[in-house]
């Protein structure tokens, strides 16, 4: 079966061997060749876009570790759900440049934890400069988190994320910029603000988005309405493509071919080896950090036919998503 190249884009750098969002996994993941990176971007005190998967650093930043934030420890209510730990929000940029990155997963990625406290968080200019300086002509994957959630509190998210990207000369069209967020909300603000960049809406396998939620209640309507012939009809007139999770695409790979007709790109998160990300067919022995047959289950993924593939490993991803339909091991 012939299979088109998919881009592969670093999530979060390369978080499958060091810890998520730092320097150094970017690093890693431009010089395995990825075609994009993805940041995940949220806010400090003084407004300042950092690069983090949430705005609660407890799992990610040695922030418990320092006595002197301890008092910062608060219960939060985020996109509906309540959440404790420590908030961006509540730190200026000069305090969070004090903390150091840590794996978030390190029962599954002990070869990344050995990397903790070695680096500091990024700011989002830091890695946008970072990229902009890379000899390939890789581009970035942004996604917005919690828009909705930092309206709330008084941020104008678009203005803010316009601002960076213009200073940083992101929003000329030099380089790829994708701009992704499980809120429309937010990506149509950014593109009335002129931000030139491809807008791509995330979708879950289950719920809905919280911006509709917080809207019109349980009026809302679902991610799987939303993927309905109907729903994408709705979605082409207002996005460039749609991001899902990947079990959305095993159990569902039409929805692929049904966007396409509709003129949206399709991407697919996120390409992982270990048997605890894997669907339940490709698991393999072992335990959970153990590698099961990831190859032929991105294989599935790929011969779909999307996009875009957000892979944790991409040197691995590199080298499987080359040839995605040959048979063996892309290792």
């Amino acid at each position: 079966m012939s299979v088109n190249r998919p881009l592969v884009i670093g999530h979060r750098g390369a978080p499958g061997y060091l810890p998520e969002h730092s320097r150094a996994s970017y690093d890693l993941a431009l010089a395995a060749g990825v075609d994009a990176v993805e940041p995940d971007v949220v806010f400090t005190a003084d407004r300042i876009a950092v690069v983090r998967h949430e705005n609660e650093i407890g799992s990610t930043t040695d922030v418990a570790d320092h006595p002197e934030f301890a008092s910062r420890r608060a219960t939060k209510v985020v996109d509906g759900a309540p959440l404790t730990g420590w908030f961006t929000e509540d730190f200026t940029w000069d305090e969070l440049a004090t903390l150091r990155c840590r794996e978030r997963l390190p029962h599954l990625r002990p070869g990344s934890a050995a990397g903790d406290r070695g680096q500091p968080i990024l700011r989002l200019r830091e890695l946008l400069d970072l990229v902009a300086a890379a000899p390939a002509a890789a581009g970035v994957v942004l996604e917005v988190k919690h828009a909705t959630y930092f309206g709330s509190i008084g941020y104008d998210v678009a203005r803010l994320l316009a601002d960076e990207l213009r200073s940083a000369g992101w929003d000329v069209g030099a380089r790829p910029l994708v701009i992704e967020s499980f809120e429309q909300r937010i990506l149509q603000e950014l593109r009335g603000r002129g931000i030139r960049a491809r807008y791509v809406y995330l979708l879950e396998a289950e719920g809905s988005a919280w911006d509709l939620r917080a809207a019109d209640g349980d009026d809302a309507p679902t991610y799987a309405d939303q993927l309905t012939p109907e729903g994408l009809d709705v979605l082409a007139g207002e996005v460039d493509g749609i991001s899902l999770d990947k079990r959305i695409v095993l159990e569902h790979p039409s929805v692929v071919a049904d966007a396409h007709r509709r003129g949206l790109e399709v991407y697919v998160w996120t390409c992982r080896p270990e048997n605890a990300f894997l669907d339940p067919l490709f698991r393999g022995p072992g335990d959970d950090a153990a590698f099961g047959d990831w190859e032929g289950e991105w294989r599935r993924i790929a011969e779909t036919g999307v996009d875009g593939v957000f892979v944790d490993h991409p040197d691995l991803g590199v080298a499987f998503f080359a040839h995605p339909g040959r048979s063996g091991d892309a290792r």
